[in-house]
């Protein structure tokens, strides 16, 4: 194993330890029941809505989306 190689494993090994990466488990999400704002379905979403801002179901979400480049 070349030392970049050995460097990497070394990282990768510490990233683990500290956390960073890697599958992370924070236990089931709280879901809140709101209406989509733009079809008027009943929807369920993993964050409380903020007052004033839409909400969007699954699928009205992509349609509002900006597009990734």
């Amino acid at each position: 194993m070349d030392i970049y190689a050995q460097r990497q494993t070394c990282m990768s090994k510490t990233m683990e330890r500290k956390g960073f990466g890697g599958p992370r488990n924070f236990g089931p999400r709280e879901m809140t029941k709101t209406v989509c704002s733009d079809c008027g379905k009943e929807c369920e979403v993993p964050f409380k809505p903020t007052e004033g801002r839409p909400v969007y179901c699954r699928d009205c979400l992509p349609k509002h989306r900006k597009p990734r480049f």
